[in-house]
Formats: structure tokens, sequence, C-alpha cells
């Protein structure tokens, strides 16, 4: 009789496996490295600040209000220029993904104007709209507005063709086909477009504010680069980097609030 053993489940289908402690000891190991470097004299203080000194930096810029207006002014811009964006964009991906028409004509169009770097047409936009909040908001609308398109159409495509084959033979209306099929199996790729929307909207606000911005990280990050206030340089760069992890762990959220039947 063949000896009959536990046999171990080898199908996980690749499934990741929470490692809560890994970010937060890979952090540890990155800040106390630098810190450590700072305090031997390996990174000038000019060149490179210590941890202890870009935090007493943030802590000044949150006792004096300043940190509170930069950020509360980017994410003004980032808000209503990712919004018209993400608007615009989903509108034309997925008229490309459903309409052959709109296919044939945006796509060509979608795919000669994406390689642009939009931030080379911020002065067009300055001229436009002027040196205020319109031409920055444009530019980061601009710059979300490709990439949630085609993310969108590529989303549409995606869907399987079967099961909108199998709803047309039950006689679906065309528009309950959208509704309950195309857009419920698009939704995946169309919020993975959404990261990376966000990410180029951090991106271009930054880089529209240190043309003719008064207040945001953009603008302030330029200015202490100037004066050669590498504290505070630094410090700004931290906030960019926590508001990015703050951006992605919300598309994290609204993909479990939107996708929990997967």
């Amino acid at each position: 009789m063949p000896d009959l053993k536990n046999v171990a489940f080898r199908a996980g289908g690749f499934q990741p496996e929470p490692r809560r402690w890994a970010p937060w000891l890979a952090f540890a190991l990155i800040i106390g490295a630098w810190q450590a470097a700072s305090a031997s004299g390996l990174l000038p203080e000019l060149f490179m600040p210590s941890p202890a000194a870009v935090l007493r930096s943030l802590g000044q810029l949150i006792d004096n209000g300043q940190l509170a207006k930069h950020v509360g002014a980017s994410l003004h811009r980032i808000g209503f220029g990712w919004l018209i964006g993400t608007a615009l964009g989903l509108a034309l991906g997925l008229a490309m993904g459903i309409f052959s028409l709109a296919r044939a004509v945006g796509l060509p169009v979608v795919s000669s104007l994406f390689p642009i770097p939009k931030i080379a047409l911020l002065p067009l936009f300055i001229l436009w709209f002027g040196i205020g909040e319109p031409s920055k908001i444009a530019t980061i609308a601009l710059g979300v507005f490709f990439p949630t398109a085609i993310a969108a159409s590529a989303a549409v495509d995606g869907v399987p063709k079967n099961l909108i084959r199998m709803a047309q033979s039950f006689g679906m209306p065309a528009h309950e086909i959208i509704r309950k099929i195309v857009l419920p199996g698009a939704l995946p790729g169309i919020l993975a477009g959404f990261r990376i929307s966000a990410s180029i909207a951090l991106l271009l606000v930054v880089a529209a504010e240190m043309i003719g911005a008064e207040w945001g990280l953009g603008a302030f990050v330029l200015m202490t680069g100037n004066l050669m206030q590498t504290d505070q340089l630094v410090a700004g760069v931290v906030c960019l980097s926590i508001l990015g992890l703050i951006i992605g762990l919300l598309l994290t959220q609204i993909e479990k609030a939107l996708l929990r039947w997967r």
C-alpha cells in the first residue's frame, strides 16, 4: 500500500504574501546608514544634510505654517488638473475602446501627441491663460489626459470578447453590455492607469510650480536650492515623497472598494 502523505498546496497563483515589516525595516536601514554617514563626515552637511537636520527643518516648516501653504497649493493644482484630465481621458479612451470611428480618429492623434513633453508646452499655456493657476492646471490636465485615454482604451480591449458575444447572443442591449460587462471588466486596467496618471500629475506640478509660482512644493524646492538651504530642500523632497505615498494609499483603498468582486 503506498505511503500516503500530506501534499503541500502548490497552486497559489503567484499570490503575494503580506510582509508588513519589510518596508519599515528597509526604511530604517536606509535612514540609519544615511545618519551614520552624515555623523562620520562621509556626507558633508552642505551637500547632503543628515536625517536629523531634515526633521528639524520639517518641524520648523510645520510650526511657521509654510508647509501647509505649500502643500495646499500643490494639492489644489493636482486635484483640479487630475480631475479635468481624467474625465476627458476616460471619455476619449472608452470611446476609442467601444466605437470603431472613435478609435480610427483618436488613436493616431493620441499616439502622435503623447510623446511630447507636457512641461515644454507650459510657456504656450502661459501665453494663452496667463502665468496664474489656469496655465499650471492645464499643463497637469494635459499630462494626465493621454495616459488615462490609453489605459482606458487598452482596458476595454482586454475585456474577454466571449462574454460580449454571449451577451449579444442573448439579446442584451448594447448599453447594458457596456454597463454590466465592458465597464466592470475594464475597471482594473482603468484604475491601474490612475496610478500612472497620479504620478505624472505630481511630477508636472513640481515642474510647473518652478515657473512663476509663489507657493507650492515645486516653488519651495527651487527657492531653497537657489539659496543653498539643502536641509529645507531635502525636507521639501521628503514631503513630495510622502505626498506620493498618500496618493498611492488612497488609490489602493479605492481599488479595494471597487474591485471586491475579484
